[in-house]
């Protein structure tokens, strides 16, 4: 089938925490035998940080952020089999949405991909308006990044017709172990952009847990820390490239993800960088959250913190041998039942499932 996406960035992870998403479902979906093609905004820099070049298995449209832009993409969205709008794309996230689904060919599948469930939900609650609310009663169903049970009730509630979390995953052939990089050489590592419903989180998980042991390095990578105060042994180093990633997560003697705290609050959200640092075999220290035995498993896999003291702890008792051992069994347990290959085998499933009964009840 002819998938039109209509996203943030598949080219640039720039300030779009969504790439790696992005690029492993629809990697998939096109293995599998689908047409893909990304519609994207010249927005926040990203054309000018990209991490790839266009892969050869999408066509990749980037458009200026003007009415123009707008209107020249979405003309295009009659030519698809299936039509999707993720969230976040930063620019005409209402005109993209309304606008796919009027432009939308009968018969096609209406598809809204929500990559922040819980936040989006929030809104929703507060705002009877809300375009996703709107739009809900036109759209064949809602994919989302995450959130497990909690997520699939709410979307349900507001009268989807169906939701489907497709968790984020690891793509082997981007994020696998590579030899360390001193660039990296650090105690415990942190990665990603400054935003406001993280950023006391970060303060708790990470940079509490530096204050606690001021003989250990900590480092912190991601676009929007180099003017946050921070202690003496913690280093900014701006945003790493996707390409970088790999290196990022091997080198340290450990790596901690913070939840969002929309995420956090939901559970069942294991962030992109769950899988990324699992899939180099780094050893991930995460701050806790319903369902993440769903994913790994909590003192073999991976270590799970309750605040910064615990963070503190676990470092302080890690060994170089405990910590390889966590990195080695988390990368197993990803490479055996957490890829993008095996999420893009139940997207393709649901979609082929839904366009099945499309086409018969317009025959």
């Amino acid at each position: 089938m002819n998938i039109a996406f209509y996203g943030s960035s598949l080219l640039s992870s720039y300030w779009n925490g969504a790439a790696t998403y992005y690029r492993g479902i629809l990697r998939a979906l096109a293995e599998r035998g689908h047409t893909i093609t990304f519609y994207e905004p010249d927005a926040f820099d990203r054309q000018q940080h990209r991490d790839i070049d266009p892969p050869e298995w999408a066509r990749v449209v980037v458009y200026p952020a003007t009415p123009e832009g707008l209107a020249g993409v979405l003309a295009e969205a009659c030519r698809a089999d299936v039509v999707v709008k993720a969230n976040g794309v930063g620019v005409y996230d209402r005109e993209l949405l309304e606008g796919v689904i009027a432009r939308a060919r009968p018969g096609a599948l209406k598809i809204f991909w929500d990559v922040d469930a819980a936040a989006t939900l929030d809104e929703m609650r507060g705002q009877a308006d809300h375009p996703v609310r709107q739009a809900l009663p036109h759209l064949d169903m809602v994919f989302t990044y995450g959130g497990g049970p909690p997520v699939v009730d709410a979307y349900r509630g507001f009268g989807a017709r169906e939701c489907v979390p497709i968790y984020n995953a690891l793509d082997p052939s981007t994020h696998h172990p590579v030899a360390p990089d001193p660039r990296f050489t650090s105690d415990l590592a942190f990665l990603a952009n400054r935003l406001p419903d993280r950023e006391a989180r970060v303060e708790e998980f990470f940079l509490k847990a530096a204050a606690l042991l001021p003989d250990k390095r900590f480092l912190i990578g991601g676009n929007g820390w180099a003017d946050k105060p921070m202690p003496g042994n913690v280093e900014a180093i701006g945003h790493v490239g996707t390409g970088a990633h790999n290196a990022f997560n091997c080198t340290p003697l450990a790596v901690l993800n913070v939840a969002r705290d929309s995420m956090a609050e939901v559970g069942f959200s294991p962030a992109t960088r769950v899988f990324e640092a699992a899939g180099a075999g780094a050893c991930l220290i995460t701050d806790a959250w319903e369902g993440i035995d769903m994913f790994l498993a909590p003192d073999r896999e991976v270590l799970v913190a309750r605040d910064g003291q615990d963070v503190a702890e676990h470092l302080a008792a890690l060994t170089p041998e405990r910590a390889q051992a966590i990195g080695a069994a988390a990368l197993e347990r990803v490479r055996r039942e957490h890829t993008y290959d095996l999420r893009g085998a139940i997207v393709d499933g649901v979609v082929r499932r839904l366009h099945a009964t499309a086409s018969e009840v317009a025959a």
